[in-house]
């Protein structure tokens, strides 16, 4: 029989008997020089000033330096600051269904328990020889990735995407309709009037009953707006360690890193990467390795990262840095979404790497076969466009002329309700001679 009282004796058991209290020695901008706790607190520890929260950045043999959550406005000399200790997060299975901010706040307006055992937020991925390898195929609900960009368990993809172009509409439809135990969501600096309109227009009850969903807008720190990648993934490993899959959808990679910039430049490192710290590899590689398959006996954490690209330039350095550790990239292309096909995928630019193991040698011949189309497509389409081919030229131009139109329309269409074979029966026609 259940425990009603756990989730109470939790909170109560999280409040601190004391706590260690220093005071403020100087305020520089965002950041404030804290003496009569550095020989106590720990690099990244968590501190409180009154009602405003701050991390510990740097520590010295006579005071450290903390930046806060909020403005400096209003403190002064003498003000006390308590130290809470290690930055971390309680989850807990009542938390599906329920929308929270990066410190485990509900932001719904509902009372929200925390868990018996506390996370660490910034924890260590499984042991790369334990990992199992990639699990089954996904049926995900829209035909192209059922097909020809297959998303198995256990996957971490890249989304990558300008703004406006469609990329939270297909995060919903993941949210929606790859199979999966549980679905986390982070929103990272996303705009706040969004936030109500994704759960409850674009999400949905349907993707809300089996989600969590944390958020911080774009208002918030950047010591919360990157924290809540990091409460994101420690939720989704709370889920995987009791044997769940977890689908775990980050929007966005780019704003976790200009958070990260943030706190990096204020803790005194260099601007190096195109006027991002040299700690951003590290800190992007180490949040994404943390998913990906579990270890035995535990679940795993399938992954989409959403990473804003200005002009499609896949050579800034946040999409460089992820697409190289990631188990494939997608890329939404705005000319494809101005002609109003929605997802607007450029396939061409895109690839899974769970292929060919994740199909079939009939699914990818038909795969190897429609990227052939498109390709011939691609390289014809100008001289097609400007009247400069006759038909019966090239065999390879005029097959690729014959599928376009239904093939592009495929590209466009939701799984049908027989999933990934289905969807594969329909490439398979459009197709046909």
């Amino acid at each position: 029989m259940a425990d009603i009282f756990a989730p109470l004796r939790a909170q109560i058991d999280s409040i601190p008997i004391r706590l260690p209290v220093g005071r403020i020695a100087e305020i520089t901008g965002g950041t404030v020089r804290i003496r009569g706790l550095e020989k106590l607190a720990r690099q990244s520890d968590r501190v409180r000033i009154g009602a405003m929260g701050g991390e510990v950045l740097q520590i010295t043999a006579e005071d450290m330096v903390v930046l806060t959550d909020g403005t400096a406005d209003g403190l002064s000399i003498g003000t006390p600051v308590e130290l809470e200790g290690p930055a971390e997060i309680a989850p807990d299975d009542s938390w599906i269904g329920r929308i929270i901010d990066p410190y485990g706040q509900p932001l719904d307006g509902r009372s929200l328990f925390r868990g018996p055992v506390a996370r660490a937020l910034k924890a260590d991925a499984p042991p790369a020889a334990q990992r199992r390898r990639l699990g089954e195929r996904l049926s995900t609900g829209v035909a192209i990735f059922d097909t020809l960009l297959p998303l198995v368990r256990g996957q971490r993809i890249g989304l990558f995407a300008g703004s406006g172009v469609g990329k939270s509409s297909l995060l919903a439809k993941f949210a929606r309709g790859v199979v999966a135990d549980v679905v986390v969501i982070a929103l990272i600096g996303e705009r706040g009037r969004e936030l109500r309109e994704f759960t409850e227009r674009v999400l949905g009850p349907a993707g809300m009953a089996r989600s969590v969903v944390v958020a911080a807008t774009s208002d918030r720190s950047a010591l919360t707006r990157r924290r809540c990648a990091w409460t994101a993934m420690a939720v989704a490993e709370h889920f995987r360690d009791q044997g769940l899959h977890v689908l775990l959808l980050a929007d966005s990679i780019t704003r976790f890193a200009e958070a990260h910039r943030e706190v990096a430049l204020a803790a005194g490192e260099s601007a190096a990467l195109r006027g991002f710290p040299p700690s951003l590899s590290q800190a992007i590689m180490a949040f994404a390795e943390r998913a990906g398959p579990g270890p035995e006996l535990a679940g795993d954490i399938t992954a989409v990262f959403s990473v804003l690209v200005a002009g499609s330039d896949m050579e800034e350095p946040v999409a460089d840095i992820l697409r190289g550790v990631l188990d494939g990239h997608v890329v939404m292309d705005r000319k494809i979404a101005e002609r109003g096909r929605f997802p607007a995928i450029d396939l061409l630019r895109s690839v899974s790497r769970s292929l060919p193991e994740a199909a079939t040698e009939t699914e990818n011949t038909l795969i190897a076969e429609a990227r052939k189309h498109l390709g011939v497509w691609d390289r014809a389409e100008m001289m097609v466009q400007a009247g400069l081919y006759a038909k019966g030229s090239d065999a390879t131009i005029d097959a690729a002329l014959r599928v376009w139109p239904a093939l592009d329309a495929f590209l466009a269409e939701d799984a049908p309700a027989e999933g990934v074979e289905g969807s594969f029966r329909r490439l398979a026609t459009v197709l046909a001679p």
